[in-house]
Formats: structure tokens, sequence, C-alpha cells
């Protein structure tokens, strides 16, 4: 059986088709949040209901465990040091590690009010961090602790590190959960995992038009349907296309929306990012494992 399901030439030309999947770990609960840095050759992932920070050292193909106990951190990114952006759940707060090695709240709160527990961020070329927060990690005592919401809703938001200004970007959302820009910052992509809590709703992802201020967006609208359970996170190459988590596959979307193709997973897709010295290695989050391909495209930044 192939590892790819191939509905578009255009998804034949990101792929390596003799490249197979690869299973490079196993063990976890619920796997989320890779995140690859460059300096250090490893890939740093989330296994949340065991509250520990997982990392593959790249050359050697060891992994370990990175930090425990960690917050219950869900998503991570990296900021334009190298320094690794963590979202926490039972921590409640945006955080980075610092050179060093210590970590540092950068937001747990608005309005007054503590967020649920942030979910997934990305950075963008101005340095700002935007992040969505949804109640996953206040919902039970699986993968966080039970809390009562302080907030108003599931929202996004922008912080800007150098003042700490945190506003809200998008609130029409019910449970906002992975996001990433396009390539050139004028559209921002986000998944809604709302059906979680409202059976009757689907898995979609939107897409929102990033205001000339860099700062804010307009109204969104459908950008594409999951076909198996629900988007969660996913990352952008550089051309555009959107690799996106899914019940039974990573879904590669083009621009327009379109469906191009299926890398299948045997399990559950929650992440993934791209990795390796010429990014072309896509780490994969799925279930209790963590998994990689290899393919013929890079991520957008």
């Amino acid at each position: 059986m192939s590892d790819y399901e191939i509905l578009d030439e255009r998804f034949g030309r990101l792929i390596h088709r003799p490249a197979r999947l690869e299973r490079l770990w196993t063990g976890g609960r619920w796997t989320e949040g890779p995140v690859y840095v460059p300096a250090a050759r490893h890939v740093i992932w989330s296994d949340i209901p065991n509250n520990r920070l997982m990392r593959l050292e790249e050359v050697e193909g060891q992994t370990a465990v990175f930090e425990t106990p960690c917050g219950h951190h869900n998503g991570h990114t990296l900021d334009a040091e190298g320094r690794i952006i963590a979202c926490e759940h039972s921590g409640r707060r945006v955080s980075r590690l610092e050179h060093d090695g210590r970590w540092k709240t950068l937001a747990d709160s608005f309005n007054g009010g503590r967020f649920n527990s942030p979910n997934d961020a990305v950075v963008k070329s101005d340095g700002s961090i935007w992040f969505t927060d949804p109640t996953y990690g206040i919902d039970s005592d699986y993968e966080g602790y039970i809390m009562p919401s302080e907030q108003d809703g599931a929202h996004v938001y922008r912080l800007d590190p150098a003042s700490g200004a945190l506003t809200r970007v998008i609130t029409d959302m019910v449970q906002p959960n992975g996001l990433a820009f396009s390539p050139d910052e004028s559209l921002l992509y986000v998944a809604d995992t709302g059906a979680t809590h409202v059976p009757a709703m689907k898995g979609e992802m939107r897409v929102y038009p990033v205001a000339a201020d860099g700062a804010s967006v307009g109204e969104g609208r459908p950008f594409a349907t999951c076909g198996a359970g629900l988007f969660d996170g996913f990352r952008v190459d550089r051309h555009g296309n959107i690799w996106a988590s899914s019940e039974d596959s990573v879904r590669v979307h083009a621009p327009d929306g379109a469906l191009i193709g299926r890398i299948l997973i045997p399990e559950i897709v929650s992440n993934l990012c791209f990795g390796g010295p010429n990014r072309n290695r896509l780490y994969i989050t799925a279930t209790t494992s963590l998994y990689a391909i290899y393919v013929n495209t890079a991520p957008a930044r």
C-alpha cells in the first residue's frame, strides 16, 4: 500500500514517491506540537497527558525526555532568535525558552482573567506572536486541570513581545486551534475544532485577510472542510500549500483550497512541522507516535 494518495499532480510535485513514512518513536498518550530546532538539530514535541516534552536528536536518532513536568505544553514554534515559544495548558500561558535554559512567561491573562489554555502559536516576521486559546486544557484533568474559564470565549490573540501589548484578533470561533500565515503573511489560516463541543459543527479551517497595519485581520471565510475528523495543527510551505492534520492522514490543500493529496498515517494526526538541514523532512505527531517522511518542499519561512 502506498503512503500517498495523489488527487492532483500539484501534490505529485511536492513528494518523493519512493520516500516512505517512518515511525521514529512511540509510547505517548497524545503527542502534539512538534518544533524543529536547527541550532541543536533536534525535534521537541509534547506528550500532553503525561505532562512531558520529548526530544529526538536528529543525527544519532536518540529519543529522551526533554522536560517533565512542563505545564502540559501543547503547540510550539520558534522566534527569530531560535528560541522556543510554547503554549501551556496547565500553565495557562504563552512562554519562551530563554538562552539560559529558563522558561519566561510572555502572557498569561487578558482583561484581568487568565487564559483558558493556549494551544498553538505562530511568529510573524515583525516578531509578534499570534496564538489560539481554546478550553481543552481546562475541560478535564487529562490534558491539564479542570478549571473555570475566566474569558468570555475562546479567541485568537496577538502579542507584541517588545511592548507587551496584547490584543484579540479573532473572536468568531468556537475552539480556535492550529494557525499559520501564508508565505507573504497577507492571510492567516485558523482551524476551528469546535465540533468537540458543538457536534453539529464541521471540521473547518477559515482564512482571514491580514489588515494593512499587519496587526489585525478582516472578516474570515471558510477555506476548507476536513473530510476525516478535524483539522488540528498545520503548516504552510513555500508555495502556499497547507499541510494539515486529520483523523487519517496529513491532508494537503493548495492555496485555492482544493485537496490535492494525502499522506496516509496509521494514527490520528495532531500536528506537524518541517525539519532537517534542508527543512524538507516532515515531522508528524500522531496519537502515540512521532513519524517522519521526506517531501519535495520546505516551509514558508
